[in-house]
């Protein structure tokens, strides 16, 4: 396992003044760099190589967007599963999930090898047990993994498919679960108590590099860290601001990491301290990420 993995300064890539920026996504086709902003609606699109960066104002919360294998994206929405065409911004063919009440919304995403889709709900307001995980393959979408959180993040997939790790953020632990080849988990188990390592911070939305390793956004944490398939602490990456969300590997070779950041929960005295919270920050690693697969879900 390599040591430090930082090869380059934090650099601020966009400043945004996003709310709650979330779920960024490198689209290896297009080159450039997805993500949303929760609570202004809002999916972002930038290309580093232009440095041009449009928005698409969306219907409801939108918590994740993956390039899908039609050529579109895929849209979680606070109602469901949509389409969302990025040459019109318009979200299309929504699919609700199953069973799930009124007051969730989904929060975070991501796709395995195959194109299976693996989401999260939460509480959207932060307070009951309500979230859990899903799998949206072929046409259906079903409960998957572990259930009876208020806040779900990732999940986060290993790079050959076989283990998905679960975020219960307010419970301040990831947990992972082995993968069979039909896609079927095993009994989720504690990988890491975040808290341990970072006493005031909520794990967030985690990621696999190309190692197997894990990166965690730490809400509250003024930064994002990295851990080993043995759920060993071994680098973390600070950042200017306090709520940090996500990271997505990104560039030609996926050596450029890209963070969310938001100032949801911050008050007027932190925000002054923080001028640049809710910004897109970016940093070279020596260690890439994970080529991001079409999703195939509906298609």
């Amino acid at each position: 396992m390599s040591g430090s993995v930082v090869t380059g300064p934090v650099e601020r890539a966009l400043a945004l003044a996003c709310t709650l920026g979330e779920g960024p996504v490198w689209d290896p086709e297009r080159a450039c760099l997805w993500f949303t902003d929760i609570k202004q609606h809002t999916i972002h699109r930038f290309d580093p190589a232009t440095g041009e960066h449009r928005r698409h104002v969306v219907p409801d919360q939108v918590g994740w967007v993956l390039p899908a294998r039609d050529g579109g994206l895929l849209a979680g929405l606070k109602d469901g599963v949509h389409r969302f065409d990025p040459a019109t911004g318009l979200c299309a063919n929504r699919v609700p999930i199953p069973g799930e009440p009124a007051g969730n919304r989904l929060n975070d995403a991501c796709v395995d090898r195959r194109g299976r889709v693996y989401f999260g709900s939460m509480d959207d307001a932060e307070s009951a047990p309500s979230g859990r995980f899903y799998r949206a393959a072929g046409a259906a979408i079903a409960p998957f993994g572990p259930a009876d959180l208020c806040i779900t993040n990732g999940p986060a997939i290993a790079p050959d498919d076989s283990r998905i790790y679960f975020t219960d953020t307010l419970g301040k632990t990831i947990l992972v679960a082995d993968l069979a080849l039909d896609g079927s988990p095993g009994p989720a188990r504690l990988f890491v108590d975040v808290a341990l390592d970072f006493p005031e911070a909520y794990p967030d939305g985690p990621v696999c590099d190309a190692e197997g390793c894990v990166w965690t956004g730490l809400w509250n944490g003024w930064g994002v860290a990295r851990y080993s398939p043995a759920g060993e602490l071994l680098e973390r990456v600070n950042l200017p601001v306090a709520n940090v969300t996500k990271l997505a590997f990104g560039g030609p070779d996926l050596t450029r990491a890209y963070v969310t950041t938001a100032r949801k929960g911050l008050d007027a005295a932190a925000l002054a301290a923080q001028p640049a919270a809710g910004d897109l920050f970016a940093f070279t690693v020596s260690v890439p990420g994970i080529a991001t697969a079409p999703a195939s879900f509906g298609s």
